[in-house]
């Protein structure tokens, strides 16, 4: 066992073991990937998770146990882009969406939070709040988004109302 956890680091530079014959290694370099991070152990995911490079990251945020997607979410190397583009995945589980919106460090980039908002698989309970922090124009956007609740909707209508509200000009009063 321990022969094997020593191997996970070495992913990408482990020879393709299951690949076809007659097929060049540069075509398949990919689903090798995916071959070899399905044949791992759910320790050498984690692993994997923490030390690996970005491509592995990526494949591994879609995994179906949360303590490996976690483990995505808690690795170093780890930038901010990966991060939007992991909230603006239709393919990743609630769970990852959820700890992203509760990470305050991820939370202080206004990108992250407007990718977020506009995943239609973010809980209701997580992109509430975020709304309050979103500029005019990106709640329209939110406004004419299908894909999204109807609840987060109705509540970008609500808020672009009460910016518009509080914005128009005041009248003068009779001081004359």
């Amino acid at each position: 066992m321990p022969d094997e956890f020593s191997e996970a680091p070495a992913v990408e530079d482990a020879p393709p073991a299951a690949a076809p014959e007659g097929g060049g290694e540069e075509g398949n370099k990919r689903e090798t990937l995916l071959q070899q991070i399905g044949r791992m152990t759910t320790a050498q995911k984690i692993k994997t998770a923490l030390t690996g490079n970005q491509e592995e990251r990526l494949v591994l945020i879609r995994d179906s146990n949360k303590v490996v997607a976690r483990a995505v979410l808690q690795s170093p190397k780890l930038s901010d882009m990966e991060i939007e583009n992991i909230a603006s995945m239709k393919n990743v589980t609630e769970e990852v969406l959820r700890l992203i919106s509760m990470n305050r460090k991820f939370m202080k980039s206004y990108a992250i939070m407007r990718q977020l908002v506009n995943n239609p698989r973010t809980p209701i309970d997580a992109s509430l709040p975020m709304l309050n922090r979103l500029n005019e124009r990106d709640l329209k956007g939110i406004m004419l988004n299908k894909n999204i609740p109807e609840v987060i909707r109705s509540m970008a209508v609500k808020s672009v109302k009460q910016k518009e509200e509080a914005n128009k000009p005041k009248l003068p009063g009779k001081k004359h």
